[in-house]
Protein backbone atom coordinates (compact mmCIF):
# COMPACT_ATOMS: atom_id res chain seq x y z
CA UNK A 1 0.00 0.00 0.00
CA UNK A 2 1.55 3.51 -0.96
CA UNK A 3 1.82 6.09 1.38
CA UNK A 4 -0.73 9.10 1.58
CA UNK A 5 0.05 12.29 -0.50
CA UNK A 6 1.57 15.34 2.56
CA UNK A 7 -0.33 17.08 0.27
CA UNK A 8 -3.70 17.96 -1.33
CA UNK A 9 -5.30 19.65 -4.15
CA UNK A 10 -8.28 22.87 -3.82
CA UNK A 11 -9.39 25.38 -6.11
CA UNK A 12 -9.65 28.98 -4.72
CA UNK A 13 -10.02 32.40 -6.36
CA UNK A 14 -7.06 34.18 -6.80
CA UNK A 15 -6.53 37.83 -5.23
CA UNK A 16 -10.71 38.22 -5.23
CA UNK A 17 -13.45 38.61 -8.37
CA UNK A 18 -11.66 41.94 -9.07
CA UNK A 19 -8.36 40.56 -10.66
CA UNK A 20 -8.88 39.50 -14.50
CA UNK A 21 -6.43 37.17 -16.60
CA UNK A 22 -6.01 40.36 -19.13
CA UNK A 23 -7.70 43.20 -20.10
CA UNK A 24 -11.46 41.83 -19.88
CA UNK A 25 -10.66 38.33 -19.63
CA UNK A 26 -11.91 35.65 -16.96
CA UNK A 27 -11.14 35.47 -13.40
CA UNK A 28 -8.03 34.19 -11.98
CA UNK A 29 -9.04 30.50 -10.33
CA UNK A 30 -6.15 28.57 -9.25
CA UNK A 31 -5.72 25.30 -7.56
CA UNK A 32 -3.30 25.35 -4.48
CA UNK A 33 -1.99 22.84 -2.21
CA UNK A 34 -2.85 22.45 1.71
CA UNK A 35 -1.69 19.54 4.25
CA UNK A 36 -3.49 16.52 3.36
CA UNK A 37 -6.60 15.08 5.82
CA UNK A 38 -9.67 13.68 5.96
CA UNK A 39 -11.93 16.25 5.94
CA UNK A 40 -15.58 16.38 7.76
CA UNK A 41 -18.25 18.65 5.97
CA UNK A 42 -17.56 22.31 6.21
CA UNK A 43 -14.96 21.50 5.23
CA UNK A 44 -13.44 20.65 9.04
CA UNK A 45 -9.99 19.40 9.39
CA UNK A 46 -7.64 19.18 12.70
CA UNK A 47 -6.91 23.07 12.34
CA UNK A 48 -9.69 24.65 10.96
CA UNK A 49 -13.52 24.41 11.69
CA UNK A 50 -16.26 26.16 8.74
CA UNK A 51 -19.24 26.68 10.43
CA UNK A 52 -21.50 28.68 7.40
CA UNK A 53 -24.30 30.35 9.44
CA UNK A 54 -25.45 33.48 8.43
CA UNK A 55 -26.47 35.34 11.59
CA UNK A 56 -28.53 37.73 9.91
CA UNK A 57 -30.98 35.63 8.00
CA UNK A 58 -30.49 33.04 10.60
CA UNK A 59 -29.35 30.19 7.94
CA UNK A 60 -26.78 27.67 8.11
CA UNK A 61 -25.88 26.53 4.38
CA UNK A 62 -26.09 22.48 3.78
CA UNK A 63 -22.44 21.87 3.06
CA UNK A 64 -23.07 19.13 0.13
CA UNK A 65 -19.33 18.83 -1.29
CA UNK A 66 -17.24 15.62 -0.91
CA UNK A 67 -13.71 15.67 -0.64
CA UNK A 68 -13.32 12.18 -0.67
CA UNK A 69 -14.15 9.84 -3.02
CA UNK A 70 -15.43 6.34 -2.22
CA UNK A 71 -11.95 4.32 -2.87
CA UNK A 72 -10.61 7.11 -0.02
CA UNK A 73 -8.94 8.98 -3.02
CA UNK A 74 -8.61 13.16 -1.94
CA UNK A 75 -10.56 14.83 -4.34
CA UNK A 76 -11.63 18.88 -4.99
CA UNK A 77 -14.88 19.19 -5.21
CA UNK A 78 -14.44 22.10 -7.25
CA UNK A 79 -12.03 21.13 -10.08
CA UNK A 80 -13.35 21.52 -13.54
CA UNK A 81 -15.58 19.04 -14.85
CA UNK A 82 -14.39 17.04 -17.75
CA UNK A 83 -14.04 19.38 -20.66
CA UNK A 84 -14.31 22.64 -18.52
CA UNK A 85 -11.88 24.86 -18.12
CA UNK A 86 -10.89 27.29 -15.11
CA UNK A 87 -11.51 30.26 -17.26
CA UNK A 88 -15.06 29.06 -18.62
CA UNK A 89 -17.32 31.36 -17.37
CA UNK A 90 -19.94 29.05 -17.03
CA UNK A 91 -17.46 27.07 -14.42
CA UNK A 92 -16.80 30.50 -13.02
CA UNK A 93 -20.21 31.75 -12.61
CA UNK A 94 -21.28 28.49 -10.93
CA UNK A 95 -18.49 28.53 -8.36
CA UNK A 96 -19.09 32.17 -7.47
CA UNK A 97 -22.84 31.31 -6.84
CA UNK A 98 -21.91 28.56 -4.41
CA UNK A 99 -21.81 28.90 -0.87
CA UNK A 100 -19.90 25.65 -0.36
CA UNK A 101 -17.10 27.37 -3.40
CA UNK A 102 -16.94 30.31 -0.78
CA UNK A 103 -16.52 27.61 2.20
CA UNK A 104 -13.79 26.04 0.89
CA UNK A 105 -12.19 29.46 -0.71
CA UNK A 106 -11.52 30.10 3.42
CA UNK A 107 -10.15 26.73 4.67
CA UNK A 108 -7.55 26.56 1.86
CA UNK A 109 -6.67 29.97 1.84
CA UNK A 110 -6.25 29.92 5.94
CA UNK A 111 -4.45 26.75 5.42
CA UNK A 112 -2.13 28.22 3.10
CA UNK A 113 -1.46 31.39 5.88
CA UNK A 114 -0.59 28.33 9.04
CA UNK A 115 1.15 26.40 7.11
CA UNK A 116 3.05 29.78 6.32
CA UNK A 117 3.73 30.73 10.04
CA UNK A 118 4.88 26.92 10.52
CA UNK A 119 7.44 26.57 7.95
CA UNK A 120 9.12 29.92 8.78
CA UNK A 121 9.18 29.57 12.51
CA UNK A 122 9.93 25.78 12.68
CA UNK A 123 7.35 24.16 14.79
CA UNK A 124 3.60 24.10 15.15
CA UNK A 125 1.50 27.17 15.86
CA UNK A 126 -1.39 27.09 18.34
CA UNK A 127 -4.56 29.20 18.50
CA UNK A 128 -4.61 31.52 21.80
CA UNK A 129 -7.45 30.31 22.32
CA UNK A 130 -6.26 26.97 23.34
CA UNK A 131 -8.10 24.67 21.08
CA UNK A 132 -7.12 23.11 18.36
CA UNK A 133 -9.32 23.97 15.49
CA UNK A 134 -10.46 27.62 14.62
CA UNK A 135 -13.37 28.06 13.27
CA UNK A 136 -14.72 30.38 10.16
CA UNK A 137 -18.02 31.79 8.75
CA UNK A 138 -17.91 32.68 5.75
CA UNK A 139 -21.17 34.30 5.39
CA UNK A 140 -21.48 35.61 8.82
CA UNK A 141 -23.72 38.44 8.09
CA UNK A 142 -24.63 41.27 6.08
CA UNK A 143 -22.31 43.81 6.63
CA UNK A 144 -19.13 44.97 5.29
CA UNK A 145 -16.56 43.55 7.58
CA UNK A 146 -14.65 40.83 8.11
CA UNK A 147 -12.77 40.32 11.55
CA UNK A 148 -11.62 38.21 14.18
CA UNK A 149 -13.09 37.27 17.08
CA UNK A 150 -11.09 36.47 20.01
CA UNK A 151 -13.77 34.87 22.60
CA UNK A 152 -15.47 33.20 19.46
CA UNK A 153 -12.29 31.30 18.35
CA UNK A 154 -13.88 32.50 15.13
CA UNK A 155 -13.17 34.38 11.96
CA UNK A 156 -15.93 36.52 10.80
CA UNK A 157 -16.87 37.61 6.90
CA UNK A 158 -19.33 39.55 6.27
CA UNK A 159 -21.19 40.38 2.46
CA UNK A 160 -22.46 42.97 1.37
CA UNK A 161 -24.20 44.78 -1.85
CA UNK A 162 -23.18 46.93 -4.11
CA UNK A 163 -25.28 49.68 -5.79
CA UNK A 164 -26.34 47.38 -8.81
CA UNK A 165 -27.72 45.04 -6.01
CA UNK A 166 -24.91 42.48 -6.82
CA UNK A 167 -22.88 40.90 -3.59
CA UNK A 168 -19.58 41.08 -3.18
CA UNK A 169 -18.39 38.58 -0.39
CA UNK A 170 -15.66 39.09 1.68
CA UNK A 171 -14.75 35.47 2.08
CA UNK A 172 -13.53 35.53 -1.94
CA UNK A 173 -11.09 37.96 -1.12
CA UNK A 174 -7.57 36.64 -0.66
CA UNK A 175 -6.07 39.48 1.28
CA UNK A 176 -8.78 39.58 3.56
CA UNK A 177 -8.98 36.04 4.17
CA UNK A 178 -5.03 35.50 4.73
CA UNK A 179 -5.47 38.97 6.92
CA UNK A 180 -7.78 37.60 9.16
CA UNK A 181 -5.83 34.11 9.83
CA UNK A 182 -2.65 36.43 10.40
CA UNK A 183 -4.43 37.80 13.05
CA UNK A 184 -5.55 35.07 14.52
CA UNK A 185 -1.86 33.14 14.95
CA UNK A 186 -0.59 36.57 15.55
CA UNK A 187 -3.03 36.37 18.71
CA UNK A 188 -1.92 32.96 19.68
CA UNK A 189 2.05 33.64 19.00
CA UNK A 190 1.65 36.96 20.90
CA UNK A 191 -1.37 37.36 22.79
CA UNK A 192 -0.52 40.93 24.89
CA UNK A 193 -0.34 42.41 21.57
CA UNK A 194 -3.72 42.60 21.53
CA UNK A 195 -3.65 44.65 24.75
CA UNK A 196 -3.91 48.26 25.36
CA UNK A 197 -0.58 50.03 25.46
CA UNK A 198 1.39 52.68 22.71
CA UNK A 199 0.52 53.57 19.35
CA UNK A 200 2.32 50.98 17.83
CA UNK A 201 1.10 47.83 19.32
CA UNK A 202 -2.42 47.68 18.33
CA UNK A 203 -1.21 49.42 14.60
CA UNK A 204 1.27 46.46 14.34
CA UNK A 205 -1.44 43.92 14.74
CA UNK A 206 -3.20 45.56 11.41
CA UNK A 207 0.03 46.51 9.73
CA UNK A 208 1.76 42.29 9.62
CA UNK A 209 -1.86 41.19 8.79
CA UNK A 210 -1.46 43.17 5.76
CA UNK A 211 2.41 42.37 5.21
CA UNK A 212 1.33 38.85 5.42
CA UNK A 213 -1.68 38.93 3.03
CA UNK A 214 0.09 41.08 0.23
CA UNK A 215 3.61 38.86 -0.02
CA UNK A 216 1.81 35.25 0.53
CA UNK A 217 -0.25 35.97 -3.12
CA UNK A 218 3.31 35.72 -4.58
CA UNK A 219 3.77 32.04 -4.57
CA UNK A 220 0.60 31.82 -6.80
CA UNK A 221 2.70 32.44 -9.86
CA UNK A 222 0.27 32.39 -11.98
CA UNK A 223 -1.75 34.74 -10.43
CA UNK A 224 1.35 37.45 -10.49
CA UNK A 225 1.99 36.23 -14.16
CA UNK A 226 -1.71 38.03 -14.61
CA UNK A 227 -1.20 40.68 -12.95
CA UNK A 228 1.48 41.48 -15.27
CA UNK A 229 0.58 40.94 -18.53
CA UNK A 230 2.06 39.27 -21.30
CA UNK A 231 2.89 41.55 -24.02
CA UNK A 232 4.83 39.10 -26.75
CA UNK A 233 6.62 35.99 -27.29
CA UNK A 234 9.66 34.61 -28.28
CA UNK A 235 9.56 31.72 -30.64
CA UNK A 236 12.45 29.36 -31.28
CA UNK A 237 12.68 25.91 -32.37
CA UNK A 238 13.29 24.88 -28.88
CA UNK A 239 11.00 26.88 -26.88
CA UNK A 240 8.50 29.80 -26.30
CA UNK A 241 9.15 32.40 -23.96
CA UNK A 242 6.34 34.91 -22.68
CA UNK A 243 7.88 38.33 -22.97
CA UNK A 244 7.06 41.38 -20.86
CA UNK A 245 8.33 45.47 -21.84
CA UNK A 246 10.41 46.76 -19.74
CA UNK A 247 8.14 49.90 -19.19
CA UNK A 248 5.82 47.74 -16.77
CA UNK A 249 8.71 46.83 -14.37
CA UNK A 250 9.89 50.20 -13.23
CA UNK A 251 9.61 50.66 -9.33
CA UNK A 252 6.42 53.16 -10.18
CA UNK A 253 4.75 50.24 -12.20
CA UNK A 254 5.32 47.55 -9.67
CA UNK A 255 3.99 50.21 -6.92
CA UNK A 256 0.66 50.28 -8.74
CA UNK A 257 0.18 46.87 -9.65
CA UNK A 258 -3.07 45.04 -8.65
CA UNK A 259 -0.85 43.22 -6.64
CA UNK A 260 0.14 45.54 -4.11
CA UNK A 261 -3.27 46.55 -3.10
CA UNK A 262 -5.52 44.95 -0.30
CA UNK A 263 -8.86 44.01 -1.47
CA UNK A 264 -9.43 45.79 -4.39
CA UNK A 265 -13.13 44.41 -4.84
CA UNK A 266 -14.25 45.33 -1.93
CA UNK A 267 -12.54 48.83 -2.12
CA UNK A 268 -14.59 49.71 -5.00
CA UNK A 269 -17.72 48.60 -3.88
CA UNK A 270 -17.69 50.55 -0.64
CA UNK A 271 -19.55 53.90 -1.03
CA UNK A 272 -16.19 55.76 0.92
CA UNK A 273 -15.36 57.86 -1.70
CA UNK A 274 -11.91 56.23 -2.45
CA UNK A 275 -11.19 54.26 -5.72
CA UNK A 276 -9.15 51.10 -5.98
CA UNK A 277 -7.98 48.80 -3.13
CA UNK A 278 -9.18 48.84 0.10
CA UNK A 279 -5.74 50.09 1.52
CA UNK A 280 -2.59 51.19 -0.91
CA UNK A 281 0.07 51.09 1.86
CA UNK A 282 3.16 51.03 -0.47
CA UNK A 283 2.03 54.91 -2.37
CA UNK A 284 2.42 56.21 1.28
CA UNK A 285 5.56 58.99 0.63
CA UNK A 286 8.56 58.10 2.64
CA UNK A 287 8.56 60.21 5.60
CA UNK A 288 10.17 60.24 9.28
CA UNK A 289 6.97 62.63 10.19
CA UNK A 290 4.52 60.37 9.90
CA UNK A 291 5.49 58.32 12.86
CA UNK A 292 4.77 61.49 14.77
CA UNK A 293 1.09 61.82 15.16
CA UNK A 294 1.08 59.47 17.65
CA UNK A 295 -2.91 59.56 17.85
CA UNK A 296 -3.43 58.12 14.33
CA UNK A 297 -5.79 55.44 13.75
CA UNK A 298 -4.29 51.91 13.96
CA UNK A 299 -4.94 50.81 10.59
CA UNK A 300 -3.14 54.25 9.21
CA UNK A 301 -0.44 53.85 11.52
CA UNK A 302 -0.18 49.91 10.49
CA UNK A 303 0.27 51.25 6.51
CA UNK A 304 3.57 52.70 8.08
CA UNK A 305 4.69 49.84 8.48
CA UNK A 306 3.62 48.21 5.37
CA UNK A 307 4.95 50.64 3.36
CA UNK A 308 8.48 50.77 4.77
CA UNK A 309 8.10 46.75 4.15
CA UNK A 310 6.66 46.64 0.77
CA UNK A 311 8.66 49.46 -0.76
CA UNK A 312 11.42 47.18 0.30
CA UNK A 313 10.36 44.58 -1.60
CA UNK A 314 9.50 46.51 -4.89
CA UNK A 315 13.52 48.03 -4.91
CA UNK A 316 14.61 44.46 -4.11
CA UNK A 317 12.74 43.19 -6.54
CA UNK A 318 13.64 45.69 -9.13
CA UNK A 319 17.22 45.20 -8.62
CA UNK A 320 16.30 41.51 -9.23
CA UNK A 321 14.93 42.09 -12.90
CA UNK A 322 17.46 44.50 -13.75
CA UNK A 323 19.89 41.82 -13.47
CA UNK A 324 18.18 39.70 -15.73
CA UNK A 325 18.81 39.56 -19.60
CA UNK A 326 16.94 41.64 -22.07
CA UNK A 327 15.17 40.57 -25.18
CA UNK A 328 15.30 42.71 -27.89
CA UNK A 329 16.48 45.23 -25.67
CA UNK A 330 12.62 46.12 -24.20
CA UNK A 331 11.94 43.01 -22.92
CA UNK A 332 12.06 40.83 -20.08
CA UNK A 333 11.22 37.10 -19.46
CA UNK A 334 7.80 36.83 -17.76
CA UNK A 335 8.17 33.75 -16.03
CA UNK A 336 12.03 34.94 -14.56
CA UNK A 337 10.68 38.16 -13.72
CA UNK A 338 7.68 36.18 -11.57
CA UNK A 339 9.94 33.86 -10.19
CA UNK A 340 12.24 36.14 -8.85
CA UNK A 341 9.44 37.86 -7.24
CA UNK A 342 8.41 34.96 -5.73
CA UNK A 343 11.38 34.01 -4.32
CA UNK A 344 12.17 37.53 -3.10
CA UNK A 345 8.67 37.71 -1.85
CA UNK A 346 8.93 34.43 0.08
CA UNK A 347 12.03 35.19 1.77
CA UNK A 348 10.59 38.89 3.21
CA UNK A 349 7.24 36.93 4.23
CA UNK A 350 9.69 34.05 5.98
CA UNK A 351 11.48 36.95 7.79
CA UNK A 352 8.39 38.96 8.67
CA UNK A 353 6.98 35.71 10.57
CA UNK A 354 9.92 34.56 11.95
CA UNK A 355 11.07 38.35 13.46
CA UNK A 356 7.66 37.77 15.71
CA UNK A 357 10.11 35.06 18.20
CA UNK A 358 12.39 37.80 18.44
CA UNK A 359 10.38 40.34 19.47
CA UNK A 360 9.36 41.26 23.45
CA UNK A 361 5.69 40.16 24.22
CA UNK A 362 4.36 43.06 25.48
CA UNK A 363 4.25 46.70 24.20
CA UNK A 364 5.91 46.52 21.02
CA UNK A 365 6.83 49.43 18.87
CA UNK A 366 7.92 49.39 15.54
CA UNK A 367 11.91 49.70 16.12
CA UNK A 368 11.95 46.68 17.78
CA UNK A 369 10.19 44.75 15.24
CA UNK A 370 12.81 45.82 13.06
CA UNK A 371 14.95 44.75 15.35
CA UNK A 372 13.74 41.46 15.27
CA UNK A 373 13.35 41.42 11.40
CA UNK A 374 17.11 42.28 11.27
CA UNK A 375 18.18 39.60 13.87
CA UNK A 376 15.97 37.16 12.62
CA UNK A 377 17.28 36.91 8.94
CA UNK A 378 20.95 37.32 10.32
CA UNK A 379 20.67 34.08 12.82
CA UNK A 380 19.68 31.83 9.18
CA UNK A 381 21.80 33.73 6.68
CA UNK A 382 24.65 35.15 8.28
CA UNK A 383 26.02 36.88 5.07
CA UNK A 384 23.45 39.30 3.78
CA UNK A 385 24.71 38.54 0.09
CA UNK A 386 21.37 39.98 -1.80
CA UNK A 387 21.52 42.83 0.79
CA UNK A 388 17.97 41.90 1.50
CA UNK A 389 18.70 43.41 5.55
CA UNK A 390 20.64 46.54 4.22
CA UNK A 391 17.60 47.60 1.73
CA UNK A 392 14.68 46.74 4.63
CA UNK A 393 17.37 48.81 7.23
CA UNK A 394 17.10 51.51 4.99
CA UNK A 395 13.56 52.16 3.83
CA UNK A 396 12.32 51.65 7.31
CA UNK A 397 14.81 54.64 8.61
CA UNK A 398 13.58 56.62 5.85
CA UNK A 399 9.69 55.89 7.35
CA UNK A 400 11.08 56.87 10.81
CA UNK A 401 11.49 53.49 11.80
CA UNK A 402 14.91 52.96 13.84
CA UNK A 403 16.66 50.26 15.28
CA UNK A 404 16.70 50.10 19.37
CA UNK A 405 19.21 52.14 20.25
CA UNK A 406 21.84 50.79 23.13
CA UNK A 407 20.21 47.36 22.84
CA UNK A 408 21.27 46.66 19.17
CA UNK A 409 24.53 46.43 17.49
CA UNK A 410 26.00 48.51 14.28
CA UNK A 411 23.68 45.74 12.16
CA UNK A 412 20.63 46.97 13.40
CA UNK A 413 19.84 43.49 15.32
CA UNK A 414 19.59 42.37 19.16
CA UNK A 415 22.89 42.24 21.03
CA UNK A 416 23.62 38.70 21.94
CA UNK A 417 23.74 38.19 26.02
CA UNK A 418 26.85 38.05 27.18
CA UNK A 419 28.64 34.59 27.95
CA UNK A 420 30.20 36.13 30.44
CA UNK A 421 29.10 33.89 33.30
CA UNK A 422 26.70 36.14 35.07
CA UNK A 423 23.84 33.49 34.62
CA UNK A 424 23.57 30.66 37.15
CA UNK A 425 22.77 27.43 35.04
CA UNK A 426 23.75 25.15 38.11
CA UNK A 427 20.56 24.49 39.48
CA UNK A 428 18.80 24.49 36.09
CA UNK A 429 18.33 21.14 33.98
CA UNK A 430 18.21 22.23 30.24
CA UNK A 431 15.87 19.18 29.07
CA UNK A 432 13.44 20.12 31.93
CA UNK A 433 13.94 24.11 31.04
CA UNK A 434 12.47 23.29 27.43
CA UNK A 435 9.78 20.77 28.50
CA UNK A 436 8.54 22.68 32.06
CA UNK A 437 7.16 26.17 32.86
CA UNK A 438 7.80 25.77 36.18
CA UNK A 439 11.69 24.54 35.48
CA UNK A 440 11.94 27.34 33.27
CA UNK A 441 10.42 29.97 35.71
CA UNK A 442 12.90 28.53 38.50
CA UNK A 443 15.94 29.75 36.04
CA UNK A 444 14.56 33.02 35.34
CA UNK A 445 13.59 33.71 39.35
CA UNK A 446 17.34 32.71 39.91
CA UNK A 447 18.48 34.87 38.09
CA UNK A 448 15.80 37.71 38.21
CA UNK A 449 18.27 40.49 39.79
CA UNK A 450 20.68 39.79 36.00
CA UNK A 451 17.78 39.67 34.03
CA UNK A 452 15.60 42.69 35.64
CA UNK A 453 13.11 40.88 36.36
CA UNK A 454 11.03 42.55 38.81
CA UNK A 455 9.96 40.68 42.36
CA UNK A 456 6.77 42.68 43.14
CA UNK A 457 5.23 41.95 40.27
CA UNK A 458 3.05 38.98 39.21
CA UNK A 459 5.16 36.88 36.70
CA UNK A 460 4.52 33.66 34.95
CA UNK A 461 5.86 31.66 31.61
CA UNK A 462 3.46 31.93 29.37
CA UNK A 463 5.31 29.70 26.09
CA UNK A 464 8.24 27.16 25.49
CA UNK A 465 8.65 26.59 22.31
CA UNK A 466 11.72 24.68 20.44
CA UNK A 467 12.14 25.69 17.08
CA UNK A 468 13.96 24.02 14.23
CA UNK A 469 14.58 26.42 11.14
CA UNK A 470 16.44 25.25 7.92
CA UNK A 471 18.69 27.95 6.58
CA UNK A 472 18.76 28.58 2.55
CA UNK A 473 22.52 26.86 2.86
CA UNK A 474 20.61 23.48 5.02
CA UNK A 475 21.81 23.99 7.82
CA UNK A 476 19.39 23.95 10.91
CA UNK A 477 19.25 26.06 13.63
CA UNK A 478 17.68 24.75 16.64
CA UNK A 479 16.70 27.25 19.52
CA UNK A 480 13.87 27.17 22.18
CA UNK A 481 11.98 30.32 22.40
CA UNK A 482 10.69 31.60 25.93
CA UNK A 483 8.23 34.16 26.98
CA UNK A 484 7.22 35.23 30.54
CA UNK A 485 5.48 38.32 31.40
CA UNK A 486 5.03 40.47 34.29
CA UNK A 487 2.02 42.60 35.61
CA UNK A 488 1.26 44.89 38.38
CA UNK A 489 -2.27 45.93 38.58
CA UNK A 490 -2.28 49.31 40.46
CA UNK A 491 -4.41 52.47 41.15
CA UNK A 492 -3.27 55.84 40.25
CA UNK A 493 -1.94 56.90 43.56
CA UNK A 494 0.39 53.89 43.14
CA UNK A 495 1.73 54.63 40.00
CA UNK A 496 5.09 56.50 41.63
CA UNK A 497 5.86 53.81 44.01
CA UNK A 498 5.45 50.99 42.38
CA UNK A 499 6.78 52.21 38.94
CA UNK A 500 9.20 54.90 39.65
CA UNK A 501 8.10 57.71 38.68
CA UNK A 502 5.21 60.34 38.59
CA UNK A 503 1.93 59.50 37.40
CA UNK A 504 0.75 60.76 33.85
CA UNK A 505 -1.25 64.13 33.60
CA UNK A 506 -4.52 63.22 33.31
CA UNK A 507 -4.58 60.03 35.71
CA UNK A 508 -6.68 60.08 38.98
CA UNK A 509 -5.19 58.68 41.97
CA UNK A 510 -8.76 56.84 42.05
CA UNK A 511 -7.96 55.72 38.37
CA UNK A 512 -6.97 51.53 37.65
CA UNK A 513 -4.08 50.75 35.61
CA UNK A 514 -2.12 47.68 34.73
CA UNK A 515 1.45 47.98 34.22
CA UNK A 516 3.34 45.32 32.40
CA UNK A 517 6.93 43.97 31.44
CA UNK A 518 8.44 40.98 30.03
CA UNK A 519 10.88 39.27 27.45
CA UNK A 520 11.93 36.97 25.28
CA UNK A 521 14.47 34.50 26.13
CA UNK A 522 16.09 32.61 23.49
CA UNK A 523 17.82 29.23 24.34
CA UNK A 524 20.32 28.08 21.68
CA UNK A 525 20.60 24.06 21.40
CA UNK A 526 22.85 23.65 24.16
CA UNK A 527 20.34 25.62 26.80
CA UNK A 528 21.95 29.07 26.87
CA UNK A 529 21.03 32.03 27.10
CA UNK A 530 21.60 33.77 23.25
CA UNK A 531 19.20 36.64 23.73
CA UNK A 532 17.01 38.35 26.44
CA UNK A 533 14.96 40.50 24.27
CA UNK A 534 12.49 42.40 27.22
CA UNK A 535 10.40 45.65 28.08
CA UNK A 536 11.00 45.59 31.64
CA UNK A 537 8.18 46.22 33.84
CA UNK A 538 10.53 49.18 36.04
CA UNK A 539 11.29 50.99 32.98
CA UNK A 540 9.72 54.20 34.46
CA UNK A 541 10.45 56.16 30.96
CA UNK A 542 8.63 53.44 28.79
CA UNK A 543 5.37 52.90 31.74
CA UNK A 544 5.11 57.03 31.81
CA UNK A 545 4.98 57.36 28.05
CA UNK A 546 2.84 53.98 27.58
CA UNK A 547 0.40 55.51 30.56
CA UNK A 548 0.21 59.19 28.84
CA UNK A 549 -0.89 57.78 25.41
CA UNK A 550 -3.46 55.90 27.18
CA UNK A 551 -4.96 58.72 28.95
CA UNK A 552 -4.83 60.50 25.89
CA UNK A 553 -6.57 58.07 23.94
CA UNK A 554 -9.24 57.58 26.60
CA UNK A 555 -8.25 53.67 27.53
CA UNK A 556 -7.85 54.60 31.35
CA UNK A 557 -10.65 56.32 33.20
CA UNK A 558 -13.23 55.16 30.24
CA UNK A 559 -15.38 51.90 29.82
CA UNK A 560 -12.87 49.16 27.99
CA UNK A 561 -14.67 47.58 25.13
CA UNK A 562 -16.05 44.18 25.37
CA UNK A 563 -13.00 41.91 23.70
CA UNK A 564 -15.35 40.37 21.23
CA UNK A 565 -15.87 44.38 19.58
CA UNK A 566 -11.84 45.12 19.62
CA UNK A 567 -11.11 43.45 16.01
CA UNK A 568 -14.88 44.07 15.04
CA UNK A 569 -15.67 47.95 15.88
CA UNK A 570 -11.79 47.94 14.38
CA UNK A 571 -12.19 46.56 11.16
CA UNK A 572 -15.79 48.11 10.88
CA UNK A 573 -14.41 52.16 10.98
CA UNK A 574 -11.75 51.19 8.28
CA UNK A 575 -13.79 50.07 5.59
CA UNK A 576 -16.62 52.83 6.53
CA UNK A 577 -19.38 50.46 7.03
Amino acid sequence: MSEPPPTRKLTIIAKDPGLRLGPGGPMAFVEVSVPAEILAKGPTGYRIKVVDYNATERRTYLDQQEYQAGDGMLVDPFAPLPGETREDPAYQKRLLADPNFHAQNTYAIAMRTLGAFERALGRRVSWSSGGHQLHIAPHAFAQANAFYSEPDRALMFGYFFRQDGQPVFTCLSHDIVAHETAHALLDGLRSRFSEPSGPDQAAFHEGFADIVALLSIFSLKPVVAAAIGEDSRFVDADRTIRLVAVGKLTADAIRNSILLGVAREVGEALETGQRGALRRSVELTPEAAHLLHGEVEEHARGEILVAAMMNAFVELWSERIAELGRFAGDSYNLDAVVEEGAKLAGHLLNMAIRALDYCPPTDLDFGQYLSALLTADRELVPEDEWGYRAVIRTMFERYGIRPQGATCDAEGCWQRYPADGRLTYARSNYQAMTRSRDELFRFLWENRETLGLSPRAYSEVISIDPASRIGPDGIALHETVCQYVQRADLFGAEFKAVLGTERPEGMRSSDRYTAYGGGVVILDQYGRVKYHIANRLEDAERQLARAQYMVDTGQIGAPAAPDRLRFAALHQQRMGA
